[in-house]
């Protein structure tokens, strides 16, 4: 059974940063695409970042809000995602999920990890 474990996020005041970090268990496959999600307070979740495997290259994929501000990049293990938040502002505050997919297996989520931007 694949877990998604996250740790990191918080309480930041408007303009610094923080880091979010995905570990990927119970598999031994590379985890073909790993994103990070937003829900914002009372909203829908909704994709800021993502990364995906094709061969032995890893892509990048941001939303207009995240672009310049976020970076999405894989650990060591390569099933670990980390998404380092730079310049962060008050509508970035929300609960984040991790989610893998493992094409052709299944979609896995997070538990997710409370963001919050103090403006």
């Amino acid at each position: 059974q694949v877990q998604l474990v996250e740790s990191g996020g918080g309480l930041v005041q408007a303009g610094g940063s923080l880091r979010l970090s995905c570990a990927a268990s119970g598999t031994s496959s590379t985890l073909n695409i790993m994103g990070w999600y937003h829900q914002p307070p009372g909203e829908q979740r909704r994709l800021v970042a993502q990364i995906r495997r094709e061969g032995s290259t890893d892509y990048t994929d941001y939303t207009d809000a995240a672009k310049g501000r976020f970076t999405i990049s894989r650990g060591h293990t390569g099933n670990t995602a980390i998404l380092q938040m730079n310049n962060l502002e008050f509508e970035d505050t929300g609960v984040y999920f991790c989610k893998g997919m493992i094409f052709r297996t299944g979609v896995y989520w997070g538990q997710g990890r409370q963001v919050t931007v103090s403006s």
